[in-house]
């Protein structure tokens, strides 16, 4: 079974997670700081081929409404730009709260604020993916 990516899309950063192969659980890989689309993109298709992905999932952010704003679009932008590039299908999953989430976890865990920043869109990533992981299962 091919494992899944999940991204976490923010302005200045992404936070990649991946799934087992089994498609049980999500672990977060790395938070790339973004520097331009062809950059970005090509650091994707780097983890895309490491662990052999057959499928991608976006977090994406909606207003607490359900209503999709400007980082929603921008988001769905970057979904369908990925998916022309790989050719892989390309989920978009509701991401709501989840980096305030990670981010409580990463509190409760006594992380310190230095090294949550350096983590929290990895951790966001990993929790997007695991909600899509679960879903998928059920």
């Amino acid at each position: 079974m091919a494992r899944i990516l999940g991204l976490d899309v923010g302005e200045k950063t992404i936070g990649v997670a991946v799934s087992d192969e089994l498609g049980w659980t999500a672990q977060g890989v790395e938070t790339i700081r973004r520097q331009s689309k062809e950059k970005d993109l090509a650091r994707l298709e780097e983890w895309i081929a490491h662990y052999q992905v057959g499928e991608i999932v976006v977090g994406l952010p909606k207003n607490m409404n359900g209503t999709i704003g400007p980082r929603g679009e921008s988001c769905q932008a970057f979904a369908r730009l990925l998916e022309d590039r790989t050719g892989l299908p390309v989920r978009l999953w509701d991401e709501r709260l989840t980096t305030m989430a990670a981010e409580r976890m990463l509190i409760a865990a006594d992380v310190s604020r230095q090294k949550r920043k350096n983590v929290i869109d990895k951790m966001a990533a990993t929790l997007i993916l695991q909600g899509y992981l679960d879903a998928k299962s059920r």
